[in-house]
């Protein structure tokens, strides 16, 4: 069995944001075994799996994001929406706009230290999107 639905996330700032309370919060009934994938329906935007005790590593994520692809690199030719649009689409081209994960005991089966992460790659990206899928 399939099921698919869609979560509209609050706005956030610019950086890498816990987000997986709000998904467990909207996910009902899930199967004793299954596998649920969730994208992101934007492409300034990713998804990961990481890190979810300290909040240091958002920082050190965010930090090495800016350094690795900086904002008005003279090579940008799509430049028309402002000085971040095109380093958040290679830097959400790195991350990924999805993620898999296995369910098991109607639970998400995350490691003890692992959490969902929003990447927002925008100053002002606005409220996201995702779609999930849950396979049983």
């Amino acid at each position: 069995m399939i099921k698919q639905f869609e979560i509209r996330l609050p706005e956030f700032r610019r950086g890498y944001h816990l987000i997986t309370r709000i998904i467990e919060n909207q996910l009902k009934d899930l199967p004793e075994k299954g596998i649920i994938n969730i994208l992101v329906k934007h492409t300034s935007a990713g998804l990961i799996i990481n890190e979810n005790a300290d909040p240091s590593v958002r920082n050190d994520f965010e930090s090495f994001m800016n350094k690795l692809i900086p904002e008005n690199d003279p090579a940008y030719t799509h430049i028309m929406e402002g000085s971040d649009d095109m380093p958040s689409h290679l830097k959400s081209s790195l991350t990924g706009q999805s993620v898999t994960i296995p369910v098991t005991n109607h639970r998400l089966n995350l490691g003890t230290w692992q959490g969902i992460y929003l990447c927002e790659f925008r100053n002002y990206g606005g409220p996201r999107k995702l779609v999930v899928t849950v396979c049983s």
